[in-house]
């Protein structure tokens, strides 16, 4: 009896581990996933300043219509 309990354990921890290896990732996966990451995060930091740097840009056009409006006397 105690034999069958063994045997019945370790056959169930040979199928956890089977599905364990199943679902791990590799070195080679996780570097490319890292790699894929990092680009993203190049892409999304250059957007950001852009953002900034067009929100500027706005501001000083708008700037320079509200001094045009104020020239005309259109405002």
């Amino acid at each position: 009896m105690n034999e069958e309990k063994i045997l019945s354990k370790l056959i169930e921890h040979d199928e956890r581990l089977d599905r364990i290896e199943q679902n791990m990732a590799t070195k080679s996966e996780l570097g490319a996933l890292s790699n894929a990451i990092d680009k993203v995060l190049v892409i999304v930091q250059k957007l950001d300043q852009e953002r900034i740097f067009t929100y500027k840009w706005i501001s000083r056009i708008e700037g320079d219509i509200d001094r045009i409006k104020r020239r005309l006397d259109i405002a």
